[in-house]
């Protein structure tokens, strides 16, 4: 039986460890549509307005159903990469009103064999009252273990479907292709921040 030498394990160690630093810098949206560290207030509401038009320009319906809604979450840019172990960290704004009352981020972690990375916005709808309420007043949210997210879907009209706006929260995954379809936002973990 053949056993690893130290110098093999640390050379295999910080090989693993460079490739996922590459992949974080590998994306799919555009350079401005990053949420660079440090950026202002000013920055985030630009960017969280790109998205939800991005959003009503892909999905027909979201426009409505956004403004029928009592808070729409808005990242508009979740960067992700993966190497073995991968990880997802975004920052985004919560609009209530048409307007942001707070901020957030969103990190999520996962375990696969693929290299790579890639950036995405991702909005979640509380349809609900109730359920805009329990995330607002939450000390830390977990999507699928403090609330159910539903993936927004499309009708056979290309609208958004009538299942979708029944349930108490929708979220809807944008890549530079566009709605990314069959993505599962669950165990993506929000904590607010402040800007």
């Amino acid at each position: 039986m053949k056993t690893h030498t130290p110098f093999r394990s640390v050379c295999l160690a910080a090989a693993i460890a460079l490739g996922s630093v590459a992949m974080v810098g590998c994306t799919t949206t555009p350079a401005d549509s990053q949420a660079a560290p440090g950026a202002n207030r000013t920055s985030m509401e630009s960017q969280v307005d790109a998205t939800l038009s991005r959003l009503y320009n892909t999905v027909p319906g979201s426009r409505e159903m956004v403004q029928r809604a009592p808070g729409v979450l808005v990242f508009p840019s979740v960067v992700g990469g993966s190497f073995v172990v991968g990880a997802e960290y975004g920052r985004g704004a919560l609009r209530v009103g048409g307007r942001s009352v707070d901020y957030y981020s969103t990190t999520a972690g996962s375990i696969g064999f693929q290299a790579g990375g890639q950036s995405k916005a991702i909005i979640y709808i509380f349809n609900s009252t109730e359920a805009l309420n329990k995330f607002r007043n939450s000390n830390g949210w977990s999507a699928g273990a403090d609330a159910t997210v539903t993936m927004g879907t499309v009708g056979a009209n290309g609208s958004v479907d009538t299942q979708t706006i029944r349930q108490p929260v929708v979220s809807f995954v944008l890549t530079n292709v566009g709605l990314e379809v069959g993505v599962s936002v669950q165990g993506a973990k929000v904590t607010k921040i402040s800007l």
